[in-house]
């Protein structure tokens, strides 16, 4: 029997999202890791998860990589790899006083907010930064103006807020929310705040937006949603919220095919799978055949963005391969 045939008899079909998966500035970051490993040999620290992944945390931990949670863990002289969710200058410090040989894999999305916040601040704005209470990027740009950034973490933050001078306020936002959400925020705020200036250009970061983009094409069609991704990443768990805001009947985050319920498939027509933009596409692969096994053999990728932009790694590091090339 045929695919067609097969597709025919059981009507079963995935509407499969692109853009998906990795995102420029997690390349970066993973392959930072990966060529450290193979420059300075095992073991090699990295702060916090690199990326927020299960599957590539476990991947990178079996070529060497271990896994910190502040650089009070890296012993002394060795070298460190800062995460692609950025970290406050408090923490280069640190690494300084320990003689750690820091590499910084902060996505330059988010460096460009910590930038923002740095100019609006040495101008004396209010900051008024839109995220999560506790995320890593949260703190590593509050911890570029503390006394000037508030955290406005959703809509109903906004009636909380108070600045010094409503004339001389600013919003950014972490990189990685839900696009309609923030919207809504900002609007918010403004009602409050007519003044509020916008950032120089968007913060949510153009994976994030693409992602959510495709999710609410697929949505209205589809009986459920899958979305490949870890519970501790951002926009993972802002897809499947997109999903079920577009009019998807139901959505669930996983990190891997065997964690699917079938009870989640059964009596569906039309399942939507994506992946969060910290996810590698095999994830993505192995989940397809867990669908095909139960009749969903037909499958349609949506695409509504091609992505080409690719980030160089970090400049020591460069610098460093560049030598040891040199040397032969």
């Amino acid at each position: 029997m045929t695919q067609a045939e097969a597709t025919s008899r059981t009507g079963k079909r995935v509407l499969l999202a692109k853009p998906r998966g990795y995102c420029a500035g997690v390349d970066r970051a993973v392959q930072t890791v990966e060529e450290a490993l193979t420059l300075y040999g095992a073991p090699i620290y990295v702060r916090k998860q690199i990326v927020h992944n299960k599957h590539v945390v476990q991947t990178l931990e079996a070529k060497g990589a271990i896994f910190v949670e502040e650089n009070e863990e890296v012993p002394e002289g060795a070298t460190v790899i800062f995460s692609a969710h950025g970290v406050a200058p408090e923490v280069y410090e640190q690494a300084r006083t320990r003689s750690l040989k820091a590499i910084d894999a902060t996505c330059p999305l988010v460096t460009k907010v910590h930038q923002e916040a740095k100019r609006f601040a040495a101008e004396d704005y209010d900051i008024l930064l839109i995220g999560h209470e506790g995320h890593e990027e949260v703190i590593g740009t509050s911890g570029e103006a503390p006394e000037h950034i508030q955290l406005v973490d959703g809509p109903e933050d906004a009636d909380k807020i108070t600045v010094r001078d409503p004339n001389k306020v600013v919003w950014l936002s972490q990189t990685t929310l839900s696009v309609d959400e923030t919207l809504e925020t900002v609007a918010r705020l403004k009602k409050r705040l007519p003044m509020l200036q916008s950032p120089p250009s968007d913060d949510i970061c153009y994976a994030t937006s693409n992602r959510q983009h495709v999710v609410k094409e697929i949505a209205p069609e589809c009986d459920v949603v899958i979305v490949v991704g870890s519970r501790n990443s951002s926009n993972s768990v802002r897809l499947v919220e997109v999903a079920l805001d577009a009019g998807a009947r139901a959505g669930h985050l996983v990190d891997f095919a065997h964690e699917i319920d079938d009870a989640w498939l059964e009596g569906a027509r039309t399942v939507g799978l994506t992946s969060g933009a910290s996810v590698p596409d095999e994830l993505v692969q192995e989940v397809l055949a867990h669908l095909a096994a139960h009749g969903f053999t037909d499958v349609d990728e949506v695409v509504t963005a091609n992505e080409r932009l690719t980030f160089s790694l970090p400049q020591e590091l460069k610098r460093d391969m560049k030598a040891a090339a040199a040397r032969g």
